[in-house]
């Protein structure tokens, strides 16, 4: 029986794709007393948090926040723009596009399937032109919507979403755009208004540093005047009662006040560095990571060129060998989790999450245990990957320190 209560020294490095490591400055935040979610003080808080989370999704139009995980803002964006019975068309790029159309089934919906088969179409991004070619063949508009996900997790791959929003375009359909950035939000660039998105759904625990709680959906008015038409049931997922009271900053069921709070904290973090910053800091990473795995001889999920994520890197393992054992050998011996495969892919590929709150050093040391781990699970490696991930952030490094003004440092 193992002793539950055993913590090994030093920092536990929590490399999986979300939840991402919490920075202190949240953490503090979080811990904050609860105040009384109809007072005067929270009003503040709320018109501050929906003020500036329009900013991080790059709209103008309502960003609706639930006390729920990815999973209830899913259900949300379905539940307020279809009826029972209404088609959507769904793209599979991995696991969780393949769990939002379980979803969708379980609501009554008729979901179309498009992809490559197999593990093949789990290692790239969506093909717009399938998208285009489908929608042009429905003549009668049956199709209500059309689903992606923008970054999958499952995979480390990142879809070209502007793309798809060209492909509805250009088969002059009137399809709703419903797009999943749960991990992608606050780490690749998204441009909900831009791109012609109609629901963006997204979530705490990844790019947004948070634990788990709280989800999105940022909202279009194509989307709102089809929530007004929508004949499936909704309650507390339902749009109007919640945009309305979140005008004066309050909602109309008890919130997630302390959440709310970390939120808050979040989103000055990533306004501060600002966003393309932040992004260019996640690909820089994703670079390197990546350098570490050639180097390493191995595989990468993604083959697709341009479409790599900036978030993860899913690492796929020669003939034989057992992706959960390596991790778990890992994790027993240099105190570090790393991401599982999940679905097609279980056993045949780990994931390396670098996002959120990590840099170089906490890339190096990721990497570092990795390939002991890789080593000791007598993977044959080609090279040294953590040498290349070095040469690749030395060549790009520049200086990070800030000093007060003032300081002679």
């Amino acid at each position: 029986m193992p002793n539950l209560n055993f913590h090994p020294a030093g920092h536990h490095y929590l490399q999986i794709p979300g939840p991402s490591p919490v920075p202190d400055r949240i953490l503090r935040a979080i811990s904050y007393p609860t105040i009384d979610h109809r007072g005067p003080e929270f009003g503040e808080l709320g018109r501050k948090v929906l003020a500036d989370i329009g900013k991080i999704f790059k709209t103008g139009q309502p960003v609706v926040i639930y006390p729920a995980s990815g999973t209830g803002a899913w259900e949300a964006a379905l539940s307020n723009t279809m009826g029972k019975g209404d088609t959507v068309l769904m793209y599979e790029t991995g696991h969780f596009a393949s769990l939002w159309k379980k979803m969708a089934e379980r609501l009554g919906l008729v979901p179309e399937f498009l992809g490559m088969p197999g593990i093949e179409g789990w290692r790239r991004g969506v093909q717009a032109d399938k998208i285009e070619a489908r929608l042009r063949q429905d003549k009668e508009h049956v199709i209500k919507a059309v689903c992606v996900v923008h970054n999958e997790t499952s995979t480390g791959v990142t879809s070209d979403i502007a793309a798809v929003r060209r492909a509805i375009d250009a088969a002059g359909h009137p399809a709703l755009l419903l797009v999943d950035t749960i991990s992608g939000l606050g780490s690749v660039d998204y441009r909900h208004d831009e791109w012609g998105v109609d629901v963006t759904i997204s979530g705490s625990q990844k790019g947004l540093m948070l634990p788990p709680g709280i989800s999105f959906n940022a909202v279009s008015t194509k989307a709102l005047e089809a929530s007004k038409h929508a004949s499936m049931g909704r309650a507390f997922w339902a749009w109007d009662e919640i945009i309305e009271m979140n005008k004066t900053g309050y909602w109309p069921y008890t919130p997630n006040t302390n959440l709310l709070y970390g939120l808050s904290e979040s989103l000055d973090m990533l306004l501060e560095e600002g966003l393309d910053n932040i992004f260019a800091r996640h690909e820089r990473l994703a670079e390197a990571c990546r350098a570490a795995v050639r180097a390493w001889g191995l595989e990468i999920q993604c083959v697709e060129d341009g479409r790599h994520s900036p978030v993860l890197t899913g690492v796929m393992m020669p003939e034989g060998v057992d992706a959960d054992q390596v991790r778990k050998l890992i994790y027993e011996n240099f105190n570090m989790s790393l991401g599982t495969g999940l679905g097609k892919l279980k056993g045949l590929m780990f994931r390396i999450g670098h996002l959120g709150d990590t840099n170089d050093l906490a890339l190096i040391a990721t990497l570092g245990g990795c390939q002991m781990g890789l080593r000791m699970s007598g993977v044959k490696l080609k090279g040294d990957g953590v040498a290349a991930a070095m040469d690749r952030l030395q060549a790009t490094a520049k200086p990070q320190a800030r000093y007060p003004k003032g300081s002679n440092s």
